[in-house]
């Protein structure tokens, strides 16, 4: 069996979900712009989705679930990615899509209790441009 054929199943249907959380972000106002479709491109390609998957998800983002990572750091990955996506969205402080956030965010699997704490740290940070290392890092040291 090819080492590729390893990650089939569960870890491609991970990807695809998260593609979708991140695509259900991008269509809030009901458009993709060409600086939220270049950021789609990138995230595709990283996650590994192909271009069939690619436009059946922007056709029906809405079916897949936001299935939550079980390590924190997946968790934090996946919120950065998120919290990107509201920069290049240009509408970061917006009420609806903090709100939004939030709720993707506590399907991600953070505690609703401290998810309003946890969104703005992620959109300050992300506000500052840093990199995932230093999000990460600072995500994990925002108590201390």
């Amino acid at each position: 069996m090819p080492f590729s054929e390893l990650f089939d199943g569960g870890f491609k249907k991970r990807n695809r979900d998260h593609f979708a959380s991140i695509v259900r972000v991008a269509m809030d106002d009901g458009v993709i712009s060409d600086d939220e479709k270049a950021f789609l491109d990138r995230l595709a390609r990283n996650l590994g989705i192909n271009v069939e998957d690619y436009k059946t998800i922007l056709k029906d983002y809405k079916s897949h679930p936001i299935n939550p990572p079980s390590s924190y750091d997946e968790r934090l990955e996946r919120l950065y990615d998120l919290a990107r996506m509201f920069k290049v969205d240009h509408h970061i402080r917006g009420d609806y899509e903090e709100a939004m956030l939030s709720r993707i965010s506590v399907g991600l699997g953070f505690h609703k209790d401290n998810v309003k704490y946890i969104v703005d740290k992620a959109l300050n940070l992300v506000g500052d441009g840093v990199d995932l290392d230093t999000f990460v890092h600072e995500m994990k040291n925002m108590n201390r």
